[in-house]
Formats: C-alpha cells, sequence, structure tokens
C-alpha cells in the first residue's frame, strides 16, 4: 500500500512543537524555570558538537520531573494550539497518513487522536523523567524505525521543512519541501538553494 508521510514540526504544524510546549509549561507551571541553569550548562557543549542530541534533550527534558499532571497539560496545550495545525494538511489528509517526527511520543500522540491519524513514528521519551528509550527519531534514524515498525511501507509523498530528513524523501516516490505554507519540489528546491549559493 503506497502512503503518504509528513514531519510535524514546521510542516504540518506551524511551529515548533517541543519549544511552543516548553514555553507554555513556563507559563503554567513556572517552577521548571529552576532547570534552566542546567539547561544552559548542557547546551553550551552540544551547541559545540560536543554532546549528542539525544543525552542533550534527555537533559533538557528533565524538567518534566517537577510537571504536575502533565497528561492534563498536553491535553490543554493542544486545545490552545490545534489552531496552527496547517490548513493544507487537512486538504491532502487521508486516513493511511504517517507522521515521523523527533518530538516526543507522548506529547505528539494526542493531537495525532485528534486529527484521526492512526500511525505516528516519534521519540519515545518518558514523560516523568525525561529519559528516552532508543534514539532521538532524527535523520536516518527516521527510516530505521519506519522499517522496523511499519516494514515494506511504499512512500508514494514525503514532505519535511528540513534537508535533515533527506533518508526519507530518497525513498519516496515524490518529495516536498514545506516552506510556511508553501510546497515545494525536494530536488527542485534544493537546486534553487544551490545556485543561490554559487552566486
Amino acid at each position: 500500500m503506497e502512503v503518504n508521510v509528513y514531519d510535524f514540526d514546521k510542516t504540518i504544524f506551524d511551529g515548533d512543537s517541543t519549544q511552543k510546549f516548553y514555553l507554555y509549561l513556563l507559563k503554567k507551571q513556572p517552577k521548571i524555570a529552576i532547570y534552566l541553569p542546567k539547561q544552559f550548562f548542557y547546551f553550551i557543549p552540544f551547541a559545540l558538537g560536543r554532546m549528542e542530541k539525544t543525552k542533550f534533550k534527555e537533559k533538557f527534558y528533565s524538567c518534566f520531573k517537577v510537571v504536575k499532571n502533565i497528561e492534563d497539560e498536553v491535553e490543554n496545550f493542544w486545545n490552545l494550539n490545534i489552531g496552527d495545525i496547517k490548513k493544507w494538511y487537512y486538504e491532502k489528509q487521508h486516513d493511511t497518513d504517517i507522521i515521523i517526527s523527533a518530538s516526543p511520543e507522548f506529547l505528539l500522540k494526542p493531537i495525532c487522536n485528534k486529527l484521526g491519524i492512526k500511525h505516528l513514528i516519534a521519540s519515545k521519551v518518558d514523560d516523568k523523567t525525561g529519559k528516552y528509550t532508543g534514539l532521538n527519531c532524527y535523520g536516518k534514524e527516521k527510516v530505521l524505525r519506519l522499517n522496523k515498525e511499519m516494514p515494506n511501507t511504499i512512500i508514494k509523498e514525503f514532505y519535511s521543512d528540513s534537508f535533515s530528513d533527506e533518508p526519507l524523501a530518497e525513498l519516496a516516490k515524490k518529495s516536498y519541501i514545506v516552506n510556511k505554507d508553501n510546497l515545494y519540489p525536494w530536488g527542485e528546491y534544493k537546486r534553487n538553494i544551490k545556485n543561490r549559493e554559487k552566486k
């Protein structure tokens, strides 16, 4: 069966859902701000390429330890932010769609349920501790997770805002870069960028 596959953040959702959820938590449960020095401390080696992304995210997400009723907060967050799902996605949506994202699975599962999206592959993060099971679902890891969880999937169309998803784009019959509300053929968009860089 041929299916369409989508990245989530900045692709079908306007913005980064994890960043927006964190800012939402800062307002609702400001005590998580006690983790800011620790988060900044670990950001420096990550930014310098001295810390692996999964480890950095675990350190950042450790603030979840002090969040009360995080399941309720996630639900309320999406009640407030469901309007940021891009209109073009509703026009293309099909019940066989697959979302593959680096964002935490516990964060995206409720919005996928609200949208009627049955297939979600995302980073497995404990919402109580911030600990990962496995690696951050990013880049080549997305392909590995897809092959493991939904083997023999044929990707008809793939959509993402980032060239980090090239491994998935290469598997699709058609792939598109998403820039805000605009969709561009992947190869054409990439060539245009390279041509601009040469000038």
